[in-house]
């Protein structure tokens, strides 16, 4: 006697193969878009680098260079995805990003970075009063904010 032996998938195996194939897709192509924008928003977050060392400067000193004279700032375009850098008078950073159609809802936003304490409250320069910078609060900024999915997670508040 012959015993018959499978040699291969029947064709309802190979559907629902393809069918939890198409699912994962689904759900994994938006993540993997949010993902890579959020990447090229890393790069807006790393050009307020050179301000935040102009300002913790300033802040160590005591002396307030005034508003946009930090030495850092630029109005130009500065990266593909970083249209402008500007300081406030309190060494608050704002970047604010390009159009550019990669970044999807974030293009023409900005983000800042402001300057606190130990005890997360915003600090204030006072001529002649050194003060140590406890930490950088990053988020959205409050004219033209950024979404918050597409923020770095060291960049949400």
């Amino acid at each position: 006697m012959k015993s018959n032996l499978q040699a291969g998938f029947t064709l309802i195996e190979l559907m629902i193969v393809v069918a939890i194939i198409g699912i994962l897709a689904a759900v994994a192509l938006p993540a993997y878009t949010d993902y890579t924008i959020r990447a090229r928003m890393s790069e807006v977050v790393l050009a307020a680098g050179n301000c935040r060392t102009s300002v913790t400067e300033a802040y160590q000193t005591g002396a307030s260079p005034g508003a946009g004279n930090f030495g850092c700032e630029s109005a130009t375009q500065v990266t593909k995805y970083v249209a402008s850098v500007a300081t406030d008078v309190n060494g608050v950073i704002t970047v604010t990003t390009t159009a550019n159609t990669d970044l999807s809802t974030a293009a023409s936003t900005a983000i800042s970075l402001t300057p606190q304490d130990n005890a997360s409250t915003n600090l204030t320069i006072a001529a002649g009063t050194p003060k140590t910078i406890g930490r950088w609060k990053c988020g959205p900024a409050a004219a033209t904010p950024t979404p918050v999915k597409y923020l770095p997670t060291s960049c949400r508040g």
